[in-house]
């Protein structure tokens, strides 16, 4: 018997396994395709490889006026994309080896609760055998999200971000039907390396979750790109995408290629859900701040949640269900863990990238509380300035609460927003005051000294 039985090696299936191991229990994880789950194998560290890729053509391209100039420069998508694959099989093997040293057992097949502490495995070309464990945690994930559009299904031209990401060149022109995060990142990394890219989004901005002043910034950075705001998409005819503006108006657009990236969906369906009774639905497996369902015994992490589908969020969302199911095992009833999903950052990798935590400033009008705030442009930077020139779109914008003084939000958008913003996050996590964050030291320079400048611009 087994302590715990995972199903799906996910960010939130594989780092559970990592914690339980190392708690000395006895783990199997079952996944029916490829340790690291969507992240790792056609999700987050693919498409983050390639726009570091499209980066450096970037930079080579822009170099003159830094004074440095390169001649004849190109890129070679085969390489990309080689490049791609080596560090997903890399990584991909350095997850496998955590799973042998923690002694978590894997199973390449697919797991379904048969009834309680019972789980049904199958191994790839294997024997199905039925798997006795004394809890479970579920951790299957999402996939793209593929609307009903008239012209869509079957046709060659239109594809999900995993499709996209095995093109065998990089189109000449491009369509994205969806301005959230993954449309951008793609419509991004295409039009930096020369495609034509349009963005149909029916929303009136693109990334919906951003700050209204900071998500304007982000699209006005991104120049190279078409934006088709407020625009609904009818049909799609081959390469053609017709759509209606606001106004009603009829338009189209011509591409060699079209991404549907209009959200991910929660893998609620393949593993029993219905035979336990388990409380799921389209908007996920429901579960508490213990990540426990309705189910006692069965925990759930990750996408499959519908609570927050980002791998940070896995990651976390697992540790809690860990912290739980030990405490369970080892008859303490619960653990001291819960999960909080109000200081959880986001990122969209594009060029320039956007970050934010908190709430936006639209959040808090929505939930009665008034705010001050101080948006400031990222060309007050000397560092910003130096490497991206005065012209340069960028922005960084914090949100406090007018009673006390306590930080509800930090938003970003430029070079290294991604790798900045977990600062943020540790602001709210801490419930510090403006007044703490203008005690801080900053590095000089730098370009996200500019949060400590924009805490004394608020009065």
């Amino acid at each position: 018997m087994y302590d715990v039985i995972i199903i799906g090696g996910g960010p939130a299936g594989y780092l559970a396994a990592e914690r339980l191991g190392h708690a000395g229990k006895a783990v199997l994880l079952v996944e029916r395709a490829f340790l690291g789950g969507t992240c790792l194998n056609v999700g987050c560290v693919p498409t983050k490889t390639l726009l570091n890729s499209a980066k450096h053509y970037v930079h080579a391209l822009e170099g003159g006026k830094f004074g440095v100039t390169a001649e004849k420069v190109s890129y070679d998508w085969k390489a990309m994309t080689a490049w791609k694959t080596e560090v997903v099989e890399k990584l991909r093997a350095g997850i496998a080896g955590q799973m042998q040293k923690f002694k978590v057992e894997v199973v390449n097949g697919t797991a379904e609760l048969e009834a309680r502490g019972k789980v049904r495995v199958c191994p790839a070309g294997g024997e199905a055998r039925i798997e006795e464990c004394k809890a479970v945690l579920i951790a299957t994930g999402s996939s793209p999200a593929m609307p009903p559009v008239p012209g869509s299904k079957g046709n060659p031209l239109v594809v999900d971000s995993t499709g996209l990401l095995e093109a065998p060149a990089v189109p000449k022109r491009l369509c994205v039907i969806g301005g959230g995060v993954i449309g951008v990142e793609f419509a991004s990394l295409f039009s930096s390396l020369g495609s034509e890219v349009t963005v149909v989004e029916m929303l009136p901005e693109i990334v919906p979750f951003m700050d209204a002043e900071q998500a304007p910034v982000l699209r006005r950075a991104l120049r190279q790109i078409k934006w088709k705001l407020g625009c609904k998409v009818e049909a799609i005819e081959g390469g053609t995408v017709k759509f209606t503006t606001k106004d009603g108006e009829a338009q189209s657009v011509e591409a060699d290629l079209v991404l549907m990236a209009v959200g991910r969906r929660p893998n609620v369906s393949g593993f029993g859900a219905e035979r336990l009774g388990l409380d799921a639905g389209p908007k996920g497996v429901a579960v508490d701040e213990h990540m426990a369902t309705n189910v006692p015994g069965i925990w759930a992490a990750g996408d499959v949640t519908g609570r927050s589908l980002l791998a940070h969020s896995a990651y976390r969302m697992a540790e809690v269900a860990v912290n739980h199911i030990i405490a369970s095992l080892e008859g303490r009833g619960h653990g001291t863990e819960r999960m909080r999903y109000d200081a959880i950052p986001w990122a969209v990798y594009s060029i320039p990238e956007a970050a934010g935590v908190g709430m936006t400033e639209q959040e808090a009008a929505a939930k009665g509380i008034a705010v001050k705030k101080a948006q400031l442009p990222l060309r007050l930077s000397g560092r910003f300035a130096a490497e991206n020139g005065f012209a340069a779109q960028g922005a960084v914008k914090v949100i406090a609460e007018a009673a006390s003084g306590r930080v509800l939000g930090l938003h970003a958008v430029g070079p290294y927003a991604s790798e900045t913003i977990w600062g943020g996050a540790a602001l709210i996590e801490q419930e510090l005051r403006i007044e703490d964050v203008r005690a801080l030291v900053f590095p000089h320079p730098t370009v996200y000294e500019l949060i400590r400048d924009a805490a004394w611009e608020i009065e």
